[in-house]
C-alpha cells in the first residue's frame, strides 16, 4: 500500500531486499546507491534495545554518509 500511495503522488520508489546486519547494510546500500535520504523508525522492538533510539537506528546514524530522517 505504501508503494502505491507514493507512486500516486509522483514519488519514485526503489525497493531493495538484502540479508545480513541491518545497520551495516542500510548504511552501505544508501552510500553505494547514491540515495538522497534514508527514512527509518527510531525505535526497535528489542527487549534490550537502546532506551532513546533503537540500536539499528543508532548504528545507521553512526555509519551512514547519507542524511538520515528518524521517524518516531
Amino acid at each position: 500500500p505504501v508503494l502505491k500511495f507514493l507512486g500516486n503522488h509522483g514519488l519514485s520508489v526503489k525497493v531493495i531486499h538484502k540479508v545480513g546486519s541491518p545497520a551495516d547494510l542500510i548504511a552501505k546500500t544508501a552510500t553505494a546507491g547514491k540515495f538522497d535520504l534514508v527514512v527509518m523508525g527510531s525505535h526497535g522492538h528489542s527487549a534490550l534495545g537502546n532506551l532513546v533510539m533503537g540500536s539499528v537506528a543508532t548504528r545507521v546514524l553512526a555509519n551512514c554518509k547519507t542524511p538520515v530522517l528518524l521517524v518516531r
